[in-house]
C-alpha cells in the first residue's frame, strides 16, 4: 500500500519506530494530491515546500524523543475558514480572496506545536454557507466516489481530501451538519464535538452560537486522535469550557454491553430515503447483537428544527458578516461614489448569491416588527429542543439517526432550489441547536456505490460514548471503503 492509504494511528507507530519518516509520508501525500486533485478539487491552497519543511522539523522532533503527540509528523488538511498565519484564508469567497492572516487559529497552533504538517487549505462553501461545496467562489469540489456528484458541505473539501487520500486527517467546521453531512456523502468518519470543547478562536464566524471545529478521518481511531489534540480550554475563546478532557483515543473501547441506544421515530419518516433508513437500522441491529439495548424514543420538536436553525443561523450571520464592508480588510469595490456606495458595491460584488440570501434573511428576522415573530420564537424553540434531548438522555445513553436523508446528489441538482438544499441538513441541525456531540460513520452504500452515513448523538461532553459506539459499529461493518479514483 501507498503511505497515504494508511490511517493516522498506524502511521504514528511507523513514524515512532522509524519505519518511515514524516518527509517520506508528506511527499507521498503531495504526490497523491498532484495525481487526483485536478479531478477532485479538494484544495484551494497547497505549499509543498512549506509542508516539507514542517515534515523535516517533525522528523527532528521525533528523533530527539521530544515528540509528545501521537500526531507528530502526520499531514493534516485545514478547512479554509480556519486562520493560518502567512497562508491565505479565504473562506472560499471573493471577499477574502487576498486575505493572509497574521495569526493562527488556536487549533492550528495546537497542531503545529504537536509537530503536525499542514498539507494545505481545503475548499468549502462560501463562508460555510451551503451543503454541497457548490457556493465556493473558486471551484466546485467533486465526490471521490462519483465525480459527477457533490461531496456535501460546507466542509466538502475536507471530506473529499480524506476520502481519496489527499489528506490523512483534516479539520472542518460544523454549524448545522457541515462536518457530518459531507463525511456521510464521502464515506468517511466525521465528528462535531460538544459546543465549547474545541476553541473557536481563529475560526471565521458564521453563526457563533452554533459553529464548532471538528475532525475528519477514515476511521474512528483517527478522529479520536485528532479530537484529543484540538480539545481543551482556551482563554481566547469566551465560550471555551474549562474542564478535564481525558484522552478519547486511550479510552476507546468496542465493548458496548448494556449501552442504551435511542431511536427517534421523527428521523426515520418523511424525507428520509427508505434505503438510508434501512441501512441505519441494520447497523443498529448489529449493535444490538453486540450487547446494546435499543429503545424507541420521540423528539417531537424535530419537525420545527430546520426552520429554527435557519432563522438563528442567518440572524447571527447577518451580524457577523457586517464586518466585511471594504473598510478594514478584504475586497473593496472600485469607482465608488461615497462611503455608502462603497459599502453597497463591496458587499454586492464580494459576496456570492447564497451568502447574500442568508444575510438578507437574517437582517429581516432581526428587524423591528419581525424580531418577536421570528427570532424570539426560534430561540424559544431552541430551548425546547435542548430540553427534549436532555429528557431523552435520562433514559438512553446515545441516539442514532441517519446523517443525511440520501446519498450524494448530482452537481447542479439542488443549487437553484435553496429549500431543497436546506433540507439536506434535516438530520443534523438539531445537534448544533442543542450543542451536543455528533458523529457520522459509514453504514451502507447505494446500488451505484455511493455511501450512506449513520449519525450517533451523545450527551454534552460525552464524546467517549459516541466514539465507542462508532468504533463498535466500524468493527462490525468493516470500516472505510476506498473510492476508485
Amino acid at each position: 500500500m501507498n503511505l497515504y492509504e494508511y490511517p493516522a494511528y498506524e502511521l504514528s507507530e511507523m513514524l515512532k519506530s522509524k519505519k518511515i519518516s514524516s518527509v517520506e509520508l508528506t511527499k507521498d501525500i503531495i504526490k497523491r494530491t498532484e495525481e487526483v486533485d485536478g479531478r477532485v478539487s479538494a484544495y484551494l491552497k497547497t505549499d509543498p515546500e512549506m509542508s516539507l519543511e514542517a515534515a523535516k522539523n517533525a522528523d527532528q522532533l521525533i528523533a530527539s524523543g521530544k515528540a509528545e503527540s501521537k500526531l507528530a509528523g502526520i499531514p493534516v488538511g485545514v478547512k479554509d475558514n480556519i486562520s493560518t498565519k502567512g497562508i491565505a484564508t479565504t473562506c472560499a469567497s471573493k471577499m477574502l480572496e487576498n486575505y493572509v492572516p497574521v495569526f493562527n487559529a488556536t487549533v492550528v497552533d495546537k497542531l503545529t506545536e504537536a509537530g503536525c504538517v499542514i498539507s494545505g487549505k481545503l475548499n468549502m462553501d462560501e463562508f460555510a454557507m451551503g451543503s454541497s461545496t457548490e457556493t465556493s467562489y473558486f471551484k466546485k469540489t467533486k465526490n471521490p466516489f462519483d465525480l459527477s456528484c457533490v461531496p456535501g458541505g460546507s466542509s466538502g473539501g475536507s471530506a473529499a481530501a480524506v476520502s481519496c487520500g489527499e489528506a490523512v486527517i483534516a479539520l472542518g467546521s460544523d454549524t448545522g451538519g457541515s462536518i457530518r453531512q459531507p463525511a456521510s456523502l464521502c464515506g468517511v468518519v466525521g465528528l462535531k464535538p460538544t459546543y465549547g470543547r474545541v476553541s473557536r478562536y481563529g475560526l471565521v464566524a458564521f453563526a457563533s452560537s452554533l459553529d464548532q471545529i471538528g475532525s475528519f478521518g477514515r476511521c474512528v481511531k483517527d478522529v479520536a486522535l485528532l479530537t484529543d489534540e484540538i480539545s481543551g480550554h482556551d482563554p481566547m475563546d469566551a465560550t471555551s469550557v474549562n474542564m478535564n478532557y481525558p484522552s478519547l483515543y486511550d479510552n476507546l473501547s468496542s465493548d458496548i454491553t448494556g449501552l442504551r441506544i435511542g431511536i427517534p421515530s421523527e428521523y426515520f419518516g418523511e424525507g428520509i430515503k427508505p434505503e438510508v433508513a434501512d441501512s441505519v437500522m441494520n447497523a443498529v441491529k448489529a449493535l444490538e447483537n453486540k450487547g446494546a439495548k435499543v429503545i424507541p424514543i420521540s423528539l417531537p420538536s424535530t419537525k420545527y428544527a430546520l426552520s429554527a436553525y435557519y432563522i438563528i443561523a442567518c440572524a447571527e450571520a447577518s451580524s457577523n458578516l457586517a464586518r466585511f464592508d471594504g473598510v478594514k480588510y478584504g475586497y473593496r469595490a472600485k469607482d465608488c461614489d461615497g462611503l455608502t456606495d462603497m459599502y453597497e458595491k463591496t458587499r454586492s460584488e464580494g459576496f456570492g448569491r447564497e451568502v447574500k440570501r442568508r444575510i438578507m434573511l437574517g437582517t429581516f428576522v432581526l428587524s423591528s416588527g419581525y424580531f418577536d415573530a421570528y427570532y424570539k420564537k426560534a430561540k424559544l424553540l431552541q430551548k425546547r429542543i435542548q430540553q427534549e434531548f436532555a429528557d431523552a438522555f435520562k433514559t438512553v445513553d446515545s441516539i442514532i439517526t441517519p446523517t443525511s436523508p440520501s446519498e450524494a446528489f448530482k452537481i447542479g441538482d439542488k443549487i437553484s432550489d435553496p429549500l431543497a438544499m436546506y433540507a439536506a441538513d434535516i438530520c443534523t441541525v438539531t445537534v448544533n441547536i442543542a450543542g451536543l456531540p455528533g458523529l457520522s460513520v459509514p453504514c451502507g452504500y447505494s446500488e451505484a456505490g455511493l455511501p450512506y452515513g449513520m449519525q450517533i448523538i451523545g450527551r454534552k461532553f460525552d464524546e467517549q460514548t459516541v466514539l465507542n459506539l462508532g468504533y463498535a459499529h466500524e468493527l462490525a461493518f468493516g470500516g472505510f471503503r476506498r473510492p476508485k479514483i
